[in-house]
């Protein structure tokens, strides 16, 4: 039975994946994260408090548990924190990357790496295929753009996964994202600004497990996009998200990013080519609006 490491267990994709793998039945799952654990079910697997920033700590478990495979979901994720805590970001999003995959060659694990859209600028007329060179204009993309070439230069079995914009329910409801604070604040009847001039594909966070579980079952190594499959402005996506809700749609104001003041550039436009997953990981292929239904129904089991 192959044994698994999951880092940062308790975030969103997460707390997905150690669900999904213990559906399966078929491997032993290690779970790293920092503080107690936040998932409401704590049968079947092994649940571990470490910061693994702490490069001692990580080392030692990595090599008791002697996994076949890592995968790396923890990460700095909010934009503009990582451009003000840039020293933080790197350590998070670069250092740990670093010591992961020196302990992969060392002791022959397939690492499953996450990153993001963020690593383009957003300048392309078209769609990001996974061979188009990265050009980050924030810290965060930056950060995972030296996280990926850590990866691609060392002598490993990697395969990174980017994506997009990942909303979905955590155990405990206490993470919000895009969808969550859409639907929250237009019950709350609360305006909002959302940007008409940013176009992005949203990615459910089951079906971003889903692709790591695939990756893992195909043997897949390289680089792959996933994300749903079609391009929106996010002031569209809130609109979807009221029109699904039956919400007052009237609260969400467009506005421009540029009136936003914002701490880090975004790039305005990341459209991703899904050919390759849907073809190599056989990752099923959805829009946003079937998603969002999906989600929505799960949604109702909770509330």
């Amino acid at each position: 039975m192959d044994k698994i490491i999951i880092t940062g267990s308790n975030g969103l994709l997460g707390q997905k994946l150690v669900k999904l793998f213990l559906s399966k039945n078929d491997c032993e799952i290690h779970a790293f994260s920092r503080g107690e654990n936040r998932m409401t079910n704590t049968d079947g697997y092994t649940y571990y408090n470490i910061d693994i920033t702490e490069k001692e700590n990580l080392e030692q478990l990595v090599n008791k548990i002697q996994p076949r495979y890592i995968i790396n979901t923890a990460a700095m994720t909010n934009v503009d924190a990582c451009e003000l805590q840039q020293l933080e970001c790197d350590l998070i999003n670069v250092e740990v990357v670093d010591t992961l995959v020196r302990l992969c060659e060392i002791n022959n694990i397939h690492l499953i790496h996450l990153s993001t859209d963020f690593v383009f600028d957003g300048q392309k007329n078209g769609i990001y295929t996974e061979e188009d060179s990265p050009n980050p204009i924030s810290h965060y993309g930056l950060s995972k753009v030296r996280s990926e070439k850590i990866i691609l230069s060392a002598d490993i079995k990697y395969t990174i996964l980017r994506t997009v914009l990942v909303y979905g329910l955590v155990d405990r409801k206490d993470r919000s994202n895009i969808v969550l604070w859409v639907k929250k604040s237009l019950e709350d009847k609360m305006q909002i600004n959302v940007v008409t001039d940013q176009f992005r594909m949203p990615t459910y966070a089951e079906d971003l497990a889903e692709a790591c579980y695939l990756s893992i079952k195909n043997k897949a190594v390289g680089i792959y996009n996933v994300s749903s499959n079609e391009l929106m402005s996010i002031y569209d996506i809130a609109l979807e998200i009221a029109d699904t809700f039956d919400l007052d749609a009237s609260y969400i104001n467009p506005i421009e990013t540029s009136a936003l003041n914002l701490a880090a550039k975004r790039p305005f436009r990341t459209e991703f080519d899904l050919k390759k997953s849907i073809r190599l990981l056989s990752l099923p292929s959805y829009s946003f609006k079937e998603r969002l239904q999906v989600f929505k129904n799960q949604l109702s089991m909770f509330e």
